[in-house]
């Protein structure tokens, strides 16, 4: 699924968006920064949540495991150029969210309930002629099993498994049991939460994701300063291997490429959709605040996290060991700079970050389940989704990458293809918005 074609279009549909928009939303990165922050909240809009709790929310899926484990991943798979890719996706897919987001408030739809509602398969169908309700109906069926909880609960496992249960000599003789006990136990964290709704979600999101990705940043940027005389060094090594691959077998730039584009994908979901469902319950009248809002999103997640995360696996030089990946390699790394301490604060910052992707996540999937088969199934898909969150701890690695990944790619075909298809109405309504401005 992660061939040419969907890189071509995540990609360079993502430059598309940035040359044909001129630049204009980045001109404009103050404007959604004062918006975030609530300075044109009105109570009366409608929607479900403000700017900055739509923004937490999609943070809550978009920072987590794909920023701790799924960029150690990216530099086993890819080597360190993999890093490089994941920029160059994430400058693109500010843009590419824009302009999705912008779509999911200025198209949105209603369920079999009347209430308002957004993302790409109501934009379809709002937008476009009923010969492209297919794509709506692929998106949603993709997003039920691409949004479940299955890659955080699996790599939340395994850094209990690894840095507790195994130092403390627990489940020694049964590791599968071990893994189900803890899947149970994230299981009934997750239901506290996610069968309150948006609302309630957002309203945890907005209280623990700024202050986690604050602690983590602490951390990763103490490492950095600490070595700041090795950090050239390591920037050479990303621009070097980007565009050589020499540490992929076969020297493969294009799986280097693959991966950083797979990677930054999962991070921060630009072009994948799951972003505009979140964005598109936010309370507004006026499509391109979101947009403006979303768009920070990338450079948040990828440009800043991300970064951080990779900067401090290749100081350590944790990457280079045989056998290490995933969260393992980016405990390693934050241990071996920091010792306890890095371990403590990288043990917290999983625990939260794989739990509030896990809320966010449960709200997508329920709005796809609400689109296909009406909204009596939201209950039924969210136990469903605890479900699958004990699954995900019991599983390997490669079965749950492999899934997600997959169901990933399925979803950023109607995806991008609807935005590419109105781009030309994102541009009207944007000029419209930015001449009131002026």
């Amino acid at each position: 699924m992660w061939g040419p074609l969907l890189l071509v279009l995540l990609v360079f549909g993502g430059l598309f968006f940035t040359i044909y928009c001129r630049f204009t939303p980045f001109l404009y990165f103050k404007h959604g920064i004062d918006i975030l922050l609530g300075k044109y909240d009105e109570k009366d809009d409608p929607g479900d949540i403000n700017h900055f709790q739509a923004l937490s929310s999609a943070l809550a899926s978009t920072v987590g495991m794909g920023n701790i484990s799924g960029v150690a991943i990216a530099i086993h798979m890819g080597g360190p150029g993999a890093l490089f890719w994941m920029w160059v996706s994430a400058i693109v897919g500010m843009s590419t969210k824009f302009f999705t987001c912008t779509l999911s408030i200025l198209y949105r739809g209603k369920d079999d309930q009347g209430n308002v509602q957004g993302g790409p398969m109501y934009v379809i169908e709002t937008a476009l002629s009923s010969k492209f309700k297919p794509l709506a109906i692929i998106f949603s069926v993709a997003g039920l099993i691409g949004c479940l909880p299955m890659f955080q609960a699996n790599q939340l496992t395994q850094t209990i498994r690894e840095e507790i249960f195994v130092p403390m000599g627990l489940f020694t003789g049964s590791a599968a049991l071990g893994n189900g006990v803890v899947g149970v136990i994230i299981a009934c964290v997750v239901a506290g939460v996610i069968f309150g709704g948006i609302k309630r979600i957002g309203l945890v999101a907005s209280r623990l994701v700024p202050f986690m990705v604050l602690l983590y940043l602490f951390a990763g940027v103490l490492i950095i300063m600490k070595n700041i005389t090795a950090v050239p060094g390591v920037f050479s090594l990303i621009l070097h291997d980007a565009f050589t691959g020499q540490a992929v077998v076969g020297g493969a730039v294009g799986q280097v490429i693959r991966t950083g584009v797979r990677r930054a994908a999962f991070s921060n979901e630009a072009g994948l959709g799951t972003e505009a469902m979140a964005h598109g319950a936010a309370k507004t009248k006026e499509p391109v605040r979101e947009g403006l809002v979303a768009m920070t999103g990338p450079f948040i997640d990828t440009i800043v996290i991300c970064s951080i995360t990779a900067l401090v696996i290749l100081i350590s030089g944790v990457w280079e060991t045989t056998g290490l990946n995933g969260v393992t390699m980016t405990i390693r790394a934050f241990t071996h700079e920091l010792g306890n301490l890095g371990k403590g604060i990288l043990m917290l910052c999983i625990l939260i970050f794989s739990i509030t992707t896990m809320f966010s996540q449960s709200y997508y999937g329920t709005k796809c389940t609400s689109y296909l088969f009406g909204t009596r199934w939201k209950q039924s898909y969210k136990f469903f989704y605890i479900i699958a969150a004990v699954f995900g701890a019991t599983v390997s690695l490669g079965i749950v990458i492999n899934l997600i990944d997959g169901m990933y790619a399925v979803m950023a075909f109607p995806t991008m293809i609807s935005t590419l298809i109105l781009a030309p109405r994102v541009m009207t309504e944007a000029r419209r918005y930015f001449s009131t401005l002026k």
